[in-house]
C-alpha cells in the first residue's frame, strides 16, 4: 500500500515495476496534495473509503510509462504511473514544490500556474512520435499520459486509458498567454481537445527535444531535464481499484 500523494505513489511504483500480471498488487491510500493518480481509476479521496477497497475492490492490470532523461550526472530512467510532461507544466511543478500547500492541491497548483505563466516563453520543440516524421514547432507543452489528470485536477488527457498499450500524447502549440488563460476552465473540464493549437496523438514511444533544457515532470516529481524519451510498458502493474 502507498500511503501518501502522487510522489509517494511514484516512489512505490518504481520499487514494484515492472511486476506485470504476477507481481505484487498496489493499493493507494491517498493523502498528499495533488492526488491526481487516483482520479483515472475512481479511487476515493477519503482514506477510509479507499481502505475498504482492500476487501471490496478488484484488480486491474495497467500499463506504466517509462522516461529516460538527462540528470546532473548523466542519464536517468524512471517509471511513472500517471503523466510525464515537459514545458510549462514542468516549470509549474518546479514552482509548486516551493509553494505552501496548506490550502490543498488545486489552489496550490493554480497559484503555481499563474505565477509561472506570467514569465513563461514558449519553446521550439522537436517531437518524434514512433516512426512518424518528427514534429518541429514552437510549443507550450508536450504531455505523454498514461492517466487522465494532473496539476490538482486538470483533465489534460480525458480520453486516456491506462491499459490500452499506448501513451496519449498532447502537444499544446504556440498558444498565447491570454488564450491559455481563457481556456483554463476548459482544461479543468477536459473540453480543450478541440482547440486549434492542440494536437492529440497515441504512441508507444515519444522523443522530445526542445531547443533548451526544460524541467521534466513525472507524476508531479522533477527527476531531471530534457531531452527525454517516453515509452509505454504494457500490463506492467497490478492496481487495486473500485469494483
Amino acid at each position: 500500500m502507498a500511503l501518501g500523494g502522487d510522489g509517494t505513489v511514484n516512489e512505490v511504483v518504481n520499487g514494484l515495476a515492472p511486476g506485470g500480471a504476477t507481481g505484487p498488487e498496489l493499493a493507494i491510500l491517498p493523502f498528499g496534495t495533488g492526488r491526481d493518480t487516483i482520479r483515472t481509476y475512481g479511487i476515493p479521496k477519503q482514506p477510509q473509503r479507499a481502505l475498504e477497497l482492500l476487501r471490496g475492490g478488484r484488480t486491474r492490470t495497467i500499463d506504466l510509462g517509462r522516461a529516460t532523461f538527462r540528470t546532473a550526472s548523466g542519464e536517468g530512467t524512471r517509471w511513472y504511473i500517471n503523466i510525464g510532461s515537459c514545458g510549462l507544466t514542468g516549470a509549474v511543478a518546479e514552482r509548486a514544490e516551493r509553494t505552501s500547500k496548506r490550502l490543498g492541491g488545486t489552489p496550490s497548483f493554480l497559484f503555481a500556474t499563474v505565477a509561472t505563466f506570467a514569465a513563461w516563453r514558449n519553446v521550439r520543440f522537436r517531437v518524434q512520435v514512433d516512426d512518424e516524421p518528427p514534429l518541429e514547432l514552437v510549443a507550450n507543452n508536450v504531455i505523454c499520459a498514461n492517466g487522465r489528470a494532473f496539476g490538482g485536477g486538470i483533465r489534460i488527457c480525458p480520453q486516456a486509458e491506462p491499459d490500452d498499450g499506448f501513451l496519449d500524447v498532447l502537444v499544446w502549440g504556440d498558444v498565447g498567454k491570454l488564450d491559455l488563460a481563457l481556456n483554463l476552465p476548459r482544461l479543468y473540464r477536459g473540453t480543450h481537445l478541440g482547440h486549434r493549437k492542440v494536437t492529440v496523438l497515441r504512441a508507444r514511444r515519444v522523443h522530445v527535444e526542445p531547443e533548451r533544457a526544460l524541467p521534466l515532470e513525472l507524476d508531479g516529481e522533477l527527476p531531471g531535464t530534457t531531452p527525454a524519451t517516453f515509452e509505454i510498458a504494457p500490463q506492467a502493474l497490478r492496481l487495486r481499484v473500485p469494483a
